[in-house]
């Protein structure tokens, strides 16, 4: 049986979501981001064609666009869009793969004896218009990538249909920055050698590419020729992060429980950046000597910043522990997640802490969870 993915890619999410809600905002450069030194989650595409793209810093994408409107962004809001827009999806495919808050595969095999894949896909991109007031962009094809590939060259609103036998004519001409795997630094070194397009790519001996950037060559190169065969995940969201400690004294020590706190924020945060989560609520669990148990938990704006996640939960505990009494347990929870395509929230965060998260995630991969973290969270007394 021939294989039917299709992609689906909300266009501008953010800006999209906010149009929905203000039509004077229609028409006009529009980005969605912090303040002077925050960055740009999202912009609009009349934006877009002055050079201004997300991750950017604001004062950069305002020298470029000098006209654009810039508004901080309503995060409740889309992540109860991003939510209907799933009910919709899934309640009309057999399996559906959600992967990230605007952005979901669809494996359809099977029904073009039924209804016909691309007419069907049709009618649900109808549907998340109708109900969500969204427009969304989408691509079918034989597997993930080609499908991913598709969506992004039929943006806005666009819809391709790209069969097995197009699909090498399809790609060739296309940059290898077209391949979801291709970053800045795999397009520069490629690039120096001379391969710029996916057709070019797509004959280079495997064994060269595998010596060049190592084991991920072989897949890049299967990318590069329309081949992959990872499969449509069926979406089961999780729902939270936790961690708790049980002390083997019960304890007072508040400056303690704090840096123990700290450091439950700043593990829970980098395992959520790990995993591509953003969590939207924070709460915080104490438990008295004599057993008695406390809650108390807070919503934030969606993100995986523990600088963020470290202080609301620093304030909850000031919140909760209103007796003089010891505590013989601590814990700590991030609830309601939802897939981000960035690693920190970039609502809030500066250029400056987006490159400190970077360079200690990257010293935490590299030599492990506990290698860098911030002084907070450290017991210097061990």
């Amino acid at each position: 049986m021939n294989r039917a993915i299709v992609h689906m890619d909300l266009d501008a999410f953010f800006v999209s979501c906010e149009r929905r809600n203000n039509n004077a905002l229609k028409g006009i450069p529009l980005i969605i981001g912090g303040g002077d030194r925050g960055v740009v989650a999202s912009c609009s595409y009349e934006a877009r064609q002055f050079g201004v793209r997300s991750a950017m810093p604001i004062r950069m994408a305002l020298r470029l666009c000098p006209e654009a409107k810039v508004i901080k962004g309503d995060h409740e809001l889309y992540s109860n869009l991003s939510h209907t827009v799933t009910e919709v999806i899934q309640e009309k495919v057999p399996v559906m793969e959600k992967a990230s808050i605007d952005e979901f595969y669809l494996d359809l095999s099977g029904m073009d004896k039924f209804f016909g894949c691309y007419r069907w896909t049709q009618e649900i991109a109808a549907a998340v218009n109708k109900e969500a007031g969204l427009p969304i962009s989408f691509a079918l094809s034989a597997n993930k990538t080609v499908s991913k590939i598709g969506t992004g060259e039929s943006k806005p609103d666009g819809k391709l249909q790209i069969p097995e036998m197009d699909i090498r004519p399809f790609l060739n001409p296309l940059s290898i920055r077209k391949i979801p795997m291709v970053g800045d630094k795999t397009f520069q070194l490629l690039s120096r050698i001379g391969i710029r397009t996916i057709h070019t790519l797509s004959e280079m001996p495997v064994m060269a590419l595998q010596q060049m950037i190592g084991t991920n060559g072989k897949d890049l190169w299967k990318k590069a020729n329309g081949i992959d065969e990872n499969p449509v995940i069926p979406y089961s969201e999780r729902k939270s992060l936790s961690t708790e400690q049980t002390f083997t004294n019960d304890t007072i020590d508040i400056p303690e429980l704090k840096r123990i706190l700290n450091s439950m924020s700043e593990k829970l945060a980098y395992q959520l950046r790990q995993e591509k989560w953003l969590t939207s609520t924070v709460a915080v669990k104490i438990r008295y000597a004599n057993f008695d148990t406390e809650t108390k938990q807070n919503r934030v704006a969606y993100t995986s910043a523990d600088h963020t996640l470290s202080k609301i939960a620093l304030e909850l505990f000031n919140r909760l522990y209103t007796r003089r009494m010891r505590i013989r347990l601590i814990g700590l929870r991030f609830t309601d997640l939802v897939h981000g395509k960035h690693q920190m929230s970039l609502f809030e965060d500066t250029e400056e802490q987006m490159n400190l998260y970077q360079t200690m995630d990257y010293l935490k991969n590299r030599f492990g969870a506990d290698a860098v973290g911030r002084a907070s969270g450290f017991d210097f007394e061990k």
